[in-house]
């Protein structure tokens, strides 16, 4: 189900908008632009214009109105995402939520706070420190907490604490009628009634606007060790994981690059990492528990040809690494300027990780293309950033289809077409192969709880 354009509706709409929002409806180029296209190479559309709201009222009053008009609404956080999530293809009204950003509460004996919308985790992270409290999901951008609930962001913490999935404890959220609803309550279990949160996390935008969420929260660790050990393979490294995770060994961060990202990384973060397939790791605990983790997992390491093996204590030493690692994008970009990047990802059981990982590389090797792979290997998550020259349509097929084949694989497999990255508009495509039926079942919510289609409309399971 399209929703058709409708100019004079559209043109209706942001009048009456206007009227009341002022300066802060925006039908600027430049702005529109902005909340219309992502940094990937999917193409983008620009929305009508962009309501900067400050309250759930006012988002509520943007919806209602939209909804009057039949005029698509976009919720927009930080503009992260790579799946094209905040595009407007309809055009419509982009909801910019940044505005939102009061962290509202902090119940610390109870390890929950909730905040609006437009937080990103570094400022709720800055906030808690001060009461030894943190938030541990960490997508790599400074994402909105909002923006990270729509799309069920995980990340390099998400082995040893979760996904967003696991981290909410409910939401606010302002449906496709105007009716503004809370999802549950602070309590941490319930059996009463449906789990509207967890169908609210990961939705995409397509059944309601995010505007608070109530989190989990964890106590900062006594110590925190991080670590690098390079491994002769990938299949190597995926082996070390396996076992460790098997032994149930309690690591927080367990993270596959490629020799193609650690040349990037020491040519970018001047680094001096041997050009192989690493292991980067952080084990949080007590001083002799992080400690013992970190012996145990060098142990596992040493049977598979792994080393040497460098742990990082100091704060600092760590946030290096890390930054490293979340560098990983603009790090292998620079080794490819005048190219677009694509990036992607893919999630298979641990158990056919090493097998899907080199079967992509083999893959890329024999058309030519370069792909570095990054990987949550703790979970069986591997991204790939693909390379392309846009103006050599046939690089641009081979990509294409190395592409398709890697989440055909991931399939296959028993995976998912994205651990983490979501569907938008970029991976729709591949709903049905990786469900079946079930999707259908997705599209009669979707109908239900937006019959005239206008919440992010084109996007994940949007008819």
């Amino acid at each position: 189900m399209d929703t058709p354009v409708n100019k004079a509706s559209t043109t209706s709409t942001i009048a009456e908008l206007r009227a009341w929002l002022g300066e802060r409806l925006s039908t600027a180029p430049a702005v529109r632009e902005q909340h219309g296209k992502d940094q990937t190479w999917n193409p983008g559309a620009a929305p009508d214009a962009v309501a900067f709201v400050t309250s759930t009222a006012e988002v509520q009053r943007v919806v209602m109105t939209c909804a009057a008009h039949g005029t698509p609404v976009i919720a927009y956080g930080t503009g992260t995402s790579l799946e094209g999530h905040f595009s407007a293809p309809f055009g419509g009204i982009s909801i910019d939520l940044s505005g939102m950003n009061r962290i509202l509460e902090v119940n610390a004996a109870d390890l929950d706070c909730r905040v609006e919308a437009g937080v990103t985790r570094k400022q709720l992270n800055t906030h808690l420190r001060d009461q030894g409290l943190f938030f541990p999901v960490d997508p790599g951008a400074d994402a909105s907490l909002g923006g990270m609930t729509a799309t069920r962001a995980s990340g390099t913490n998400a082995v040893r604490y979760g996904t967003m999935r696991e981290n909410v404890l409910n939401v606010t959220a302002v449906m496709a009628n105007g009716e503004v609803i809370r999802t549950g309550s602070r309590a941490r279990k319930s059996s009463a009634g449906y789990d509207l949160t967890r169908l609210m996390v990961g939705s995409e935008g397509t059944l309601g606007v995010i505007t608070e969420v109530a989190l989990r929260l964890y106590g900062i660790p006594e110590s925190i060790v991080a670590a690098v050990c390079p491994f002769p393979s990938v299949e190597a490294c995926c082996s070390a994981t396996i076992t460790a995770i098997q032994m149930g060994l309690p690591v927080a961060r367990i993270e596959l690059v490629d020799a193609e990202h650690v040349k990037a990384f020491n040519a970018y973060s001047s680094l001096d990492l041997l050009v192989t397939p690493t292991l980067f790791l952080e084990f949080h605990g007590t001083e002799a528990s992080a400690q013992e983790q970190a012996e145990t997992f060098m142990s596992i390491a040493q049977e598979l040809g792994g080393g040497p093996y460098r742990m990082a204590r100091k704060e600092e030493d760590r946030q290096k690494l890390w930054q490293a690692r979340h560098d990983a994008f603009w790090a292998t970009k620079a080794l490819m300027p005048g190219k677009e990047s694509f990036a992607t990802d893919v999630c298979v059981p641990i158990s056919r990780l090493a097998e899907c990982v080199v079967q992509t590389q083999q893959d890329l090797a024999s058309n030519g293309l370069y792909g570095p792979v990054v990987g949550h290997v703790g979970d069986g998550n591997f991204h790939v950033v693909l390379y392309c020259d846009r103006s050599d349509p046939e690089e641009v097929r081979r990509v294409k289809d190395v592409y398709g084949r890697m989440i055909e694989r991931a399939i296959a497999m028993g995976g998912t077409c994205t651990g983490e990255h979501g569907i938008g508009s970029g991976k729709r495509a591949y709903l049905e192969r990786e469900h079946g039926p079930a999707l259908a079942v997705m599209r009669e919510v979707k109908r239900a709880l937006d019959p005239a289609n206008i919440m992010n409309p084109g996007k994940n399971a949007a008819m």
